[in-house]
């Protein structure tokens, strides 16, 4: 099938591993690991297609600035923008301090509006775009230890919601991907911290998640790929202020 990417820019945020990485193997993007020259490296190899690779900490301002700057001056145009970043701490309330809870808002959710003031006013001026934030399915279903995400996810589909509202009438799509259990490095690490709390291992936890979902395992990162690629595509051109659920079935709520 074929997306309708070709000519399309796209900029990427967090890009270097996990849910980013398989993203931005459609896609351009930047991320503040020091890995993402080698990701974007394996990128150009795989797909042969023409990778900026940025690194920059999408919790600043000014790197995600340069990032649109950079990208803007290298191709003078973005038709597509993933708002992404890694998870918070694991943790329940107690666990967790202020801090925390800081360092989470400005991860989790002022990214996703930096990254929106610095790329909407130029998809305005073109009268066309598509924003997808990368969420989870905690939206819909708060998971155990997982605090920060649970409650400031439901910020950003928020805004994402309300922006559907205000720019759909000026040709810019705006929707969110919430993926659920998708086998990465971010949830070894939540496995490996649910097996310490609950005295127990890391392949046990993951077998009481596999349980829950229908389809008996959790999705991979070339399936989201896949998924999030479509979804900020023009081959979803009439999907608009959506929340698509990623999730092997785990959320079973009729709406």
């Amino acid at each position: 099938m074929d997306l309708g990417l070709t000519g399309q820019v796209a900029l990427v945020a967090a890009a270097s591993r996990g849910l980013g990485k398989a993203a931005a193997l459609a896609m351009a993007k930047f991320a503040r690991s020091e890995q993402i020259r080698a990701t974007a490296d394996e990128i150009r190899k795989e797909t042969g297609a023409d990778v900026l690779a940025i690194q920059g900490d999408v919790t600043q301002a000014s790197d995600i600035e340069r990032a649109v700057r950079e990208t803007l001056e290298t191709y003078g145009q973005i038709d597509i923008l993933i708002a992404n970043a890694g998870g918070p701490r694991p943790g329940e309330f107690l666990d967790l301090t202020p801090s925390d809870w800081e360092e989470a808002f400005q991860l989790t959710l002022m990214s996703a509006v930096r990254l929106c003031y610095a790329v909407i006013p130029h998809m305005i001026e073109r009268g066309s775009g598509s924003i997808v934030a990368s969420e989870a399915y905690l939206v819909k279903e708060p998971a155990g230890r997982l605090m920060l995400s649970n409650s400031l996810r439901l910020a950003v589909i928020g805004m994402m919601k309300t922006l559907a509202n205000e720019l759909g009438p000026k040709g810019i799509r705006v929707n969110t991907i919430n993926p659920g259990w998708t086998w990465t490095d971010r949830v070894q690490h939540l496995m490996a911290d649910r097996a310490q709390a609950n005295a127990t291992s890391p392949d046990a936890e993951a077998k009481k998640i596999t349980n829950m979902i229908p389809l008996g395992r959790m999705g991979t990162v070339e399936e989201y790929g896949k998924t999030i690629a479509w979804l900020a595509s023009p081959a979803a051109s009439f999907i608009h202020g959506h929340a698509l659920m990623f999730d092997g079935g785990i959320i079973k709520a009729a709406l």
